[in-house]
């Protein structure tokens, strides 16, 4: 599933993750990227500076995860630091897939989901679309800044050569509940129809088989 998510981070938190951003240092991405992926990565990443960085999670992640369409659509069980990258004029990231197995020693956990935060408005930089290859195609997407795309990391994905501007995104991953895709997507689509009979006829006998029907394949397909 490809879900574009509208205002994940508001406007005024938004200008305060901009102005930390401009303080931040940033470095080759090359450096955090395994052989495979150096080959074809062309971009900057923030230092991982440790007040800095919990600033900008206390901001970012916090609108992230607690946005009820992303806690719907992905399930998380384990959701990741993200890293903000920064691509300049001349940048891009070719075609690669996730890593399936992210973080170090105990801390370790497989990668479903990815998602993608803009921070950047699109006026303010030409190119940088992310690429998503899928079964219908290849999916070009430019967001307004706060706004994420969601997607699962074995897609086949790139960033469009950036041809003007600089274009600065945070980008996580999160290990799911639900390791099946198109099971995701399933109780993605039912978990919108129960709400909308929830709020439409809460006490209707179809609202509570839709229901409970959502709760009971949670049950049989997550792993905890």
């Amino acid at each position: 599933m490809l879900l574009t998510i509208s205002g994940v981070i508001p406007q005024p938190q938004l200008e305060r993750v901009r102005q930390l951003l401009q303080r931040g240092q940033f470095r080759d991405g090359k450096l955090s990227a395994g052989l495979e992926a150096q080959r074809v990565k062309q971009n900057q990443e923030l230092v991982q500076e440790a007040e800095l960085y919990a600033a900008l999670n206390n901001i970012v992640m916090a609108c992230l995860v607690q946005h009820p369409t992303y806690q719907r659509a992905v399930l998380p069980r384990r959701i990741a630091a993200p890293y903000y990258a920064r691509y300049n004029t001349g940048m891009q990231y070719g075609n690669h897939i996730d890593d399936p197995i992210m973080g170090t020693g105990g801390e370790q956990y497989r990668s479903d989901v990815s998602t993608t935060v803009f921070l950047s408005d699109p006026a303010e930089y030409a190119g940088g679309e992310l690429v998503i290859c899928s079964t219908f195609g290849e999916q070009q997407i430019k967001l307004s800044a706060g706004d994420a795309v969601v997607y699962p990391s074995s897609s086949l994905h790139h960033i469009n050569t950036v041809t003007r501007g600089e274009r600065t995104v945070a980008v996580t991953w999160a290990q799911s509940l639900v390791r099946d895709p198109n099971q995701r997507e399933l109780l993605y689509q039912l978990s919108q129809a129960r709400e909308k009979m929830l709020q439409a006829q809460p006490d209707a006998e179809e609202t509570t088989w839709v229901s409970n029907s959502y709760a009971n394949l949670v049950r049989m397909w997550s792993e905890v």
